[in-house]
């Protein structure tokens, strides 16, 4: 698949967008050293404006790049299959199982963050216990909430504004 200078520019800009969201925007949750954020939002809009493929990857890059730089090192595999995972799924629920349904991201934004958390809370479970897995499944799901909220209310003000198809269109 051959990539060209624009798409490949659009889709740094989103991972810059996912990591800003992600590593700026986070709440410290004390009890478990972790933090919530708003990068989900952003991981949303990628696929919604590149796409399935190029979006995943933007959102994976930009949260993976966030764990790095913010000092959680250890998460940064985990955080890139699994956004990429929440992001890919999303899309193919909106572009192949839904397609040209106005709510078909949102549809496909719930499987992929139904995924996210159970992909996460793997990841704790196995890696660092059951305990901690139990322990943020409110936090995870409430971030994954919040990120879709926020996602539907930044597309719902580009869709009426008419910026949402001129963005697809760059």
């Amino acid at each position: 698949m051959r990539i060209s200078m624009k798409q490949l520019t659009k889709a740094a800009m989103m991972a810059a967008i996912v990591f800003l969201c992600t590593y700026v925007f986070k709440i410290p949750i004390a009890a478990t050293g972790g933090y919530t954020h708003l990068g989900d939002c952003a991981v949303f809009l990628s696929v919604l404006l590149l796409g399935r493929r190029q979006g995943a990857l933007a959102g994976a890059i930009g949260a993976a790049m966030a764990d790095l730089i913010g000092g959680f090192a250890f998460w940064v595999v985990p955080t890139f299959l699994i956004k990429g995972l929440m992001a890919l799924a999303m899309g193919t629920v909106s572009e192949k199982l839904l397609p040209g349904k106005r709510a078909g991201w949102l549809a496909g934004a719930a499987v992929g963050g139904a995924l996210q958390v159970a992909g996460y809370q793997a990841v704790k479970y196995f890696l660092i216990s059951p305990e901690a897995a139990v322990a943020t499944i409110p936090t995870v799901t409430v971030q994954t909430v919040a990120g879709i909220v926020l996602a539907a209310a930044v597309i719902s003000l580009l869709d009426a504004s008419h910026v949402l198809h001129r963005l697809r269109e760059l």
